[in-house]
Parts: C-alpha cells; structure tokens; sequence
C-alpha cells in the first residue's frame, strides 16, 4: 500500500491545456472514486498516474517516489482495463500468472500467488478455462485476479463495469468493494456512474472540464454540495434546480413559491437556483405547481417528471401513487428545514447555503 501525491498537475495537447493545477491526495490504503462526465479528464488522470499518459507539468508521487519519468512497469501499481485486456489462446491461470512470469518468478511461486487470488475470487474451478468459455463477470474477475498476483501498491481500475448488465453491474461492484476490505490496497477508480460512486468510496472526486469540483465523503458530496455543479450531478435523480428571485423573504419562479430556510435573509429582487431531492418532495397543496408529463413505476418507487414553469421537476415516491400525464399536481419539500449553513466558494459559484441539505439548498 501506499499514499498517491498529486500536486500541480497539468495535461495539454498542444496549446490547449485539458487540466490545469490538479492537487489532489489520496491515502494509503483508500478507496477513491473519480467521477463526471464525459471528457471531464478523469480517465487521463488515471492513465497519467499509471503512466500511460504523459503529463505536461507538476509531480505524482507513489510513496515516497516521484514517479513522473518512471514507466509503467516500475511504477508498482496494476491496471484493470475496461475490454478486461485478456490473452484469448491462454487459459485463466496462465492469464493470471503471465506478469509474474514475464517477472522472472519460478512456477512454483507463480503457482502459489494465482492459485490464492483465484480463491479469493471464486475463480478456482476456472483456472484451466479460456476467456471465451466464460461470462462477462468471470472475465472480469480474471482480469482484477491478473492484477491481484502483482501485489501492486495501488490499484488502478478504468470503468471496469461498464461492458456488464445492470444485474452483474450491482453483483461485480460488490465483490470488488469486499475485494478492496480485505486486501487493503489503495485504489483508484474511475466511473461515469455516480451510483456506483456513491456506494463504492471511501472518497470521491468530482471533475469537470479538468479541474476538481469537490473532494469528500459520498454523504458529505450529497448532503453538502460545494456548488450546482455537484449537486446536479450527485445523486440519481439529480437534484431539481429551479431559478427564481427572493420576493418578500420566499422564492418565488414560474409556478413555484416556496419558503426560504429557517433563519436565512435574501434582499428583495435576489437572483438564485433553489435546489431539492426528488425523494424530498411530497404532494402538497402550495409549492411547485405543474402538470405531470411522465410517470415512471419502479416497483419500490415511482418517478414523476413535472414540467413546472419552465423546469421539469422529477419526485420520487416511495408510496404508490395514482398519478398519471397530464394530471394537475403541487409538489414541496417535505418536513422542516434543521439548520442553516454558510459555504464559501469560487466567485463563480456565488454564494451556497443550505437548510436541512438532503432537503433543500440555495445558491446565488
């Protein structure tokens, strides 16, 4: 295990600079996820820390060692790719065993190092199987058993789920939490999917356009965004967020008057985004008054998209509701705000504060 030291990074291609000043540390023996959206540079980030990618300035250290000129190979870290990146005319153990051999390691050792990473894997009956004789979620496992053998100080995986169903998805991300809990090797994780995020990290770190947004906890993402960036994109559904002015101490917007946060002020004429969970929502009688356009059943959910003013509104329903198109519907937040924070932030975020923050939030 060790810790990962990132500090004033930089990536460009050409004269356009893709990342700019990146810090970021992460600690020996963590679990971090790097999420965003497409192009948001988080799996150059990961391929600059295998080296894979060069990097126009700053420094990444693994440990104690500066590892900028290093090549892969001396880096001590092991990669899972996306395509799994397997050898098809070699069999599971011959996949597994074949960095150890191109090592130099005798085949008793090798032996030994794939014969116990293919039991923590489940992988044992397979060892003698080829790639094509088996599932996309044993594949994987094969791929994440290749890595294990290695003992690398860090992992390093590259949207490893995203070539799986739903179902395997929720199955794979589990084994590989459970993975990362019993062999306690700093990992590095890269996904589109904030799900995933959420219930795989100990830390994540949302980029967008090259730089990072927020560093924190999954909850701490969640109930405390640093901005709308966040907190539109944490959380599915992502939270609504509705602009509006302050009028007589309550927001006001196209079809929406709600209350401000117990204990915040806004001026009169005040331009801000009102911000609230589609779970926080209830039917009420004032509030955000549309006409429901789409009505999703999940079985332990309903989803209803309101169009409200000129915003579509999604609440999500844990009772079963009868709504249906075209219906007439007033949704507000549910219960009563706790508390009122202040955040400092970037100029261009404008102020945040927050009431009760799985609640409702206000930016402006």
């Amino acid at each position: 295990m060790a810790e990962v030291t990132i500090r004033a990074l930089r990536k460009a291609y050409g004269a356009v600079e893709v990342m700019q000043n990146l810090d970021l540390d992460i600690a020996e023996g963590e679990f971090v996820v790097l999420v965003g959206p497409s192009g948001c540079g988080k799996s150059t980030l990961l391929r600059m820390i295998a080296g894979l990618e060069e990097i126009s300035g700053g420094t990444i250290a693994i440990g104690p060692r500066v590892v900028n000129n290093l090549p892969p190979s001396e880096r001590d870290i092991a990669m899972v790719f996306q395509n799994y990146a397997l050898y098809p005319h070699k069999t599971v153990a011959a996949n597994m065993g074949f960095a150890l051999k191109m090592r130099g390691e005798d085949p008793a050792t090798v032996a030994t190092k794939v014969n116990r990473a293919a039991e923590i894997l489940g992988l044992t009956p397979y060892l003698d199987r080829y790639p094509r004789a088996l599932s996309g979620g044993q594949r994987q496992r094969v791929a994440m058993g290749r890595a294990i053998v290695r003992d690398p100080q860090v992992f390093l995986f590259d949207e490893p789920l995203s070539n799986l169903d739903a179902k395997l998805r929720v199955q794979m991300r589990t084994e590989i939490r459970a993975l990362h809990l019993r062999l306690k090797t700093t990992t590095v994780y890269v996904t589109h999917d904030q799900i995933e995020a959420m219930t795989m990290a100990d830390k994540i770190v949302v980029l967008q356009a090259g730089r990072i947004e927020q560093v924190g906890t999954p909850l701490d993402l969640y109930d405390r965004p640093a901005n709308t960036f966040v907190a539109g994109f944490i959380g599915s559904p992502s939270m609504n967020l509705i602009h509006g002015v302050i009028e007589d101490g309550r927001f006001r917007a196209p079809d929406a008057d709600l209350p401000l946060p117990v204990g915040l002020k806004m001026a009169n004429g005040r331009e801000v985004t009102f911000g609230v969970r589609p779970e926080s929502l209830s039917l009420g009688t004032q509030g955000l008054t549309g006409q429901v356009a789409v009505v999703e059943p999940t079985g332990a959910e309903t989803h209803v998209v309101t169009r409200v003013g000129g915003h579509e509104v999604t609440a999500v329903f844990r009772d079963r509701v009868t709504l249906r198109p075209g219906d007439a519907v007033t949704l507000a937040p549910g219960g009563q705000p706790a508390e009122c924070r202040g955040a400092g932030l970037p100029a261009r975020h404008g102020a945040w504060r927050c009431a009760d923050p799985v609640r409702h939030q206000l930016s402006g």
